[in-house]
């Protein structure tokens, strides 16, 4: 179905209805197509791992304990006290 703009704009919650409908609606412009009305869908891609295969390293002591670290968020205070 082909419509022009002003009948698009009027006429767009019955437009909607017949795309959900599977109906191709197109909007036309100065009588030329224009745009075309279809149903959002999501689009969920499924990852694929190993994208930066080869690209990142990881060094030797990345698992290693830093007690500087790990003291300075276990005596962190949120919120100090007043005095």
């Amino acid at each position: 179905m082909k419509v022009n703009m002003h009948e698009a704009k009027s006429q767009l919650s019955r437009l909607a209805r017949r795309a959900w409908q599977g109906e191709e609606i197109v909007i036309c412009k100065s009588g030329r197509p224009w745009l075309r009305l279809i149903p959002y869908e999501e689009k969920l891609e499924r990852r694929q791992p190993g994208g930066l295969e080869g690209q990142i390293r990881i060094g030797p002591d990345f698992d290693t304990e830093d007690e500087e670290i790990i003291g300075a968020f276990e005596n962190f205070e949120l919120f100090p006290r007043s005095e």
